[in-house]
């Protein structure tokens, strides 16, 4: 890939992952943007040991503008963008409404001074990754070339985040659809650099070290080859990745998509396994998508190790999810969901993937 940064007016990077041939990436950005005044903050819930971030900035964040103003799309004449150029293939630059910043001062202290909430800066970053130029695409509509791109992208994007001072971890995701929260419709993503190791990663390194103790090997690697030889819930299968609905999936369409070999995240995968997902991801993404003949509003979030330690103990991974139980009915996260963390599924796994399965 050809990759070419840039700057935007308000000093913001952006980053062009480009075709070898494609034009040089020269157009400036003649927008008159003040600095990015990022006032991010996180808090530790002494209840929880999580932390939470604030971030009361984000409530003036742009909000569903009409096409002709998307600011995702290439810069048109009358019309700049966040993107100067007039088309692109994979472009990545800085939130400009940002959950973590760089820029965020202050130093750490307590709620109230009473020495029980710790508070710290929202030291991290956050960017936007837009897949296409086009508006009225989708993920599931690029070509797996595009798709290698993106791969591409997102892994160059971890290596220099995961390298940055503040960072812990790395998260690349799409939101795609309303139903989700939606409110830029361009094909796009986004990758946090959080300050901290999440929740969810922190549980599942305490599994797979406990794991890894008592019986010598990786747990995703005994669920993958548990998947593999029972079938039951594979909905795709390639060379180097299968797809499968988890034995105790939470969502009512939640698919994983697992490398056949331990890694710790996107950079560390070779040529091939990266070619090999774009083709296993776009079935995926299809049979989604006709799961109930229409756009299947979902979540893609990746799952890689922390940056800077417990590297030994995670398994990349990528898992789409949707809210969506059938065509024109969302599963609510109330009360046992979201006041319990106690899940529970309208359908099983097995019939999940059955469906998953049939449709083409």
């Amino acid at each position: 890939m050809k990759r070419t940064v840039r700057h935007l007016a308000d000093g913001r990077e952006i980053i062009y992952f480009d075709s070898p041939g494609a034009p040089d990436r020269t157009a400036e950005d003649t927008r008159d943007l003040p600095r990015v005044a990022a006032a991010s903050e996180i808090r530790r819930d002494p209840l929880t040991g999580e932390w939470v971030a604030m971030a009361a900035h984000r409530q003036t964040r742009t909000y569903k503008p009409p096409a002709d103003l998307c600011p995702l799309c290439p810069t048109k004449p009358g019309k700049p963008s966040e993107i100067p150029e007039p088309d692109y293939d994979v472009a990545v630059f800085e939130n400009r409404f940002p959950s973590f910043s760089r820029n965020v001062l202050g130093d750490s202290s307590t709620v109230d001074g009473a020495g029980l909430v710790p508070i710290a800066p929202g030291v991290g970053r956050c960017e936007v990754v837009c897949f296409t130029s086009d508006h009225d695409g989708s993920f599931a509509g690029l070509t797996a070339k595009q798709v290698r791109a993106v791969v591409d992208a997102w892994a160059d994007r971890t290596a220099e985040l995961s390298a940055m001072d503040g960072v812990e971890q790395v998260f690349p995701f799409e939101n795609r659809g309303e139903e989700i929260g939606v409110t830029l419709h361009h094909p796009h993503g986004q990758i946090y650099g959080y300050p901290f190791v999440t929740p969810k990663t922190e549980r599942m390194l305490a599994l797979a070290r406990a794991y890894e103790a008592e019986h010598g090997r990786p747990v995703m690697g005994d669920v993958l080859a548990a998947e593999r030889e029972s079938g039951a819930r594979v909905v795709v299968a390639g060379e180097h990745w299968t797809a499968f609905v988890p034995p105790a999936a939470r969502w009512p369409v939640q698919v994983q998509i697992v490398p056949h070999r331990q890694v710790p995240d996107i950079p560390a995968l070779t040529e091939a396994e990266r070619d090999d997902f774009s083709d296993v991801y776009l079935e995926v993404l299809r049979r989604c998508d006709g799961l109930y003949d229409r756009p299947l509003p979902y979540i893609a979030a990746w799952n890689q190790a922390p940056a800077k330690r417990d590297r030994e103990l995670g398994w990349l991974y990528l898992e789409v999810f949707s809210v969506l139980r059938s065509k024109d009915k969302l599963k609510y996260l109330a009360g046992s969901e979201s006041g319990m963390a106690v899940w529970i599924n309208d359908a099983t796994p097995e019939q999940i993937a059955d469906r998953l399965r049939a449709t083409r």
